[in-house]
């Protein structure tokens, strides 16, 4: 039996239900760690203000000396020329280690194990001294006439030795980390690309690299960060331009190392900011449909005001519509 026209009416004349009023949880554990932490970073920033000890005009006097800016320029062209290298000996080692020919993947991973599990401080040493193993390189037909000899100080200087000796012990962690790239992704895309017809080396490119990316670049990142501050040991080459060897000797002329430490930490936290920026876009623009996620912010008076607006609730089915 259906209802009537009095009791349809009733229905849809009732008001829509109210929004929930809802409680946040109260954190109280977090607001005092908050006050912690703002207490301790105040008398933190007080005491290095009003130190004497930090000597901080002969901070401000020194931040932006000629000489200093030269160490930052020298220390950026170690940092970009051994990362060069490295991300290119890296993508060789990776692909060799991949590779069905059994030498490749041996060779690869000698390469690894030798260059990791020495420290850098003794490779760089070693290739400062590499000149006293080969006094000379020559060149010519293997067991016949030289055709050119050079000497190997002048083809090897402290510049090349020292980014020669970062970029071969950092190419061997980078090594992993593509290899580690290039296996996140799912070996049946690259069935399905082999189907297709497609060309080994568009498939890399076209379909693994652009996914491995995402996988690559952030230990990347970090690497080149670490390698920014891994030249503050070139010294052992040596190689005496790059800024810690120059906020070093201006401390040994002024008797004041710690005003000299805290210019050379303030330019490693300058270039390292820039560099996290460039990390972060880069980031950003590998993870596209994937890192970002869609955010809804909902208001809860225009939530109030569609409902209110909202067609009527449907009426209560009539024992016809039940029977069928």
């Amino acid at each position: 039996m259906s209802l009537t026209a009095k009791e349809q009416s009733t229905t849809q004349a009732s008001p829509s239900p109210e929004l929930i009023k809802a409680i946040p949880v109260r954190h109280p554990g977090r607001w005092v760690g908050a006050a912690i932490i703002v207490l301790v970073a105040a008398v933190g920033v007080q005491s290095l203000a009003t130190n004497p000890n930090f000597h901080w005009d002969i901070f401000g006097l020194y931040v932006l000396d000629e000489n200093v800016i030269r160490g930052v320029g020298w220390t950026l062209l170690l940092t970009v020329l051994s990362m060069a290298i490295a991300v290119t000996l890296a993508i060789l080692l990776a692909f060799m280690r991949q590779s069905e020919n059994p030498i490749y993947r041996w060779s690869s991973w000698f390469w690894v194990w030798f260059f990791r599990g020495t420290p850098v401080y003794t490779q760089l040493i070693f290739w400062g001294l590499v000149a006293v193993l080969y006094p000379k390189i020559t060149f010519g037909v293997p067991f016949g006439p030289e055709l050119l000899s050079l000497t190997t100080q002048d083809l090897l200087n402290a510049f090349w030795a020292a980014v020669l000796g970062l970029a071969l012990n950092e190419s061997a962690y980078l090594a992993e980390i593509f290899r580690a790239g290039l296996k996140s992704v799912d070996k049946g895309q690259i069935e399905a690309a082999e189907a297709l017809g497609l060309r080994g080396t568009k498939i890399m490119w076209r379909i693994v690299l652009p996914q491995a990316m995402r996988i690559i670049v952030p230990p990347t990142g970090n690497e080149t960060i670490g390698m920014l501050k891994t030249t503050s040991l070139v010294l052992a080459v040596p190689f005496t331009l790059d800024l810690t060897f120059v906020t070093n000797t201006l401390a040994n002329r002024s008797y004041l190392p710690i005003p000299l430490l805290i210019v050379a930490a303030f330019w490693y936290l300058v270039v390292t900011s820039i560099l996290m920026v460039g990390q972060h876009y880069i980031e950003k623009h590998y993870g596209k449909g994937i890192d970002t996620a869609a955010r809804i912010t909902v208001n809860p008076a225009a939530l109030q005001a569609a409902r209110a607006t909202a067609d009527p609730a449907p009426t209560t089915p009539t024992t016809e519509e039940n029977d069928r």
